[in-house]
């Protein structure tokens, strides 16, 4: 049927759900889906939840897969270009010019699937749907962790992460016409069972690339060994287990994410969800990429048979000619709903 591209006629949606490092797991879940042919012709995604939906809608998954799998403690560590005079520990330069590097200037209404990143702006609280202008811009809003990653200006507005608002935007996917909404949980079991982050071995990897940017980073700063010292207890805690200021501020978000979840998965339930199992992963485990996308490969496929008898069932009992407009499930009845002019 036009407007479709799962083959199924009915309108997939994709919600990602914010995570941090455990966003990996999206690049999982979403190759398990399309393998199996079920490709969302809707992504909304919200923090990583957005980079990796954002990559996927511009046709670079493979791109942010390699790249997520090269990772290593000190390569990651080398990407941090701490701000310390500014909004954010982070100024995430150098991570926006690894995006721009694949995306350029693609704006997300050229996108061949569509795609909505979420954010919220500062001093309103009011939730952001962003589905026009530079898919860069828009991806580095949603994940811009308060405290973190400096806010991003859209607009004449200052955003920052979706997580407060909108965690997993299944919402999002129903509003832009998702007939079949799938979504992505991160942190299900997390919370009760602790996620002090680990202090990375930076001296660990032998990466000479690696090498050159983390000192480049350090060469910028006066007393170097002192400087180093001093930002690796406060963004990953000290040796006494105290946690370190990332640590307070990641686990008092992840906690209102959480909660907020919760919350909105009750109100608007997505048809399906899938929860991978990432209690152990650490929100800045970036470098463990290799097995994070593997466990989300896994939680999807045990799921793909449901699904797939599911959007089939809908399909067969779709009334002829709904395709002509925008359409929204009560009930599961499907209801006409005017397509704005």
């Amino acid at each position: 049927m036009a407007g479709t591209k799962n083959g199924s006629g009915v309108k997939i949606g994709l919600a990602l759900g914010g995570g941090a490092a455990r966003g990996w797991a999206h690049i999982g879940v979403i190759k398990a889906l399309t393998a199996a042919g079920l490709k969302p012709d809707i992504i909304a995604g919200t923090s990583i939840g957005a980079v990796v939906g954002g990559c996927y809608a511009a046709g670079h998954l493979e791109d942010l897969e390699s790249f997520a799998r090269e990772l290593t403690p000190r390569r990651i560590f080398g990407y941090l270009d701490f701000n310390l005079a500014g909004n954010g520990l982070i100024a995430g330069q150098r991570l926006c010019e690894r995006l721009e590097r694949h995306m350029g200037d693609t704006n997300i209404e050229d996108l061949p699937t569509r795609f909505t990143a979420v954010a919220t702006e500062i001093g309103t609280g009011h939730e952001h749907w962003l589905s026009r202008g530079r898919l860069v811009e828009a991806v580095r809003a949603s994940y811009a962790l308060p405290g973190i990653f400096k806010p991003v200006k859209i607009n004449g507005r200052w955003l920052f992460d979706g997580a407060l608002v909108n965690p997993i935007p299944v919402s999002v996917c129903r509003a832009l016409g998702a007939r079949y909404v799938i979504a992505v949980n991160l942190n299900f079991d997390i919370l009760g069972r602790g996620s002090v982050l680990p202090v990375p071995e930076l001296d660990a990897a032998d990466d000479d690339e690696a090498d050159a940017i983390f000192e480049s980073t350090i060469d910028q700063m006066p007393e170097k060994r002192s400087v180093r010292s001093l930002l690796m207890r406060q963004m990953f805690g000290k040796s006494d287990g105290a946690p370190g200021i990332s640590t307070v501020m990641v686990d008092a978000f992840n906690i209102v994410q959480d909660r907020i979840a919760r919350s909105r998965l009750v109100g608007d339930p997505p048809d399906a969800i899938i929860s991978p199992r990432l209690s152990d992963v650490g929100l800045f485990d970036f470098h463990r990429a290799t097995d994070t996308i593997a466990r989300g490969l896994q939680s999807a496929e045990r799921q793909i048979e449901d699904i797939t008898r599911e959007i089939e069932t809908r399909r067969a009992r779709r009334p002829a000619g709904l395709g002509q407009a925008s359409d929204i499930v009560v009930d599961g009845r499907a209801m006409l709903q005017p397509v704005a002019k």
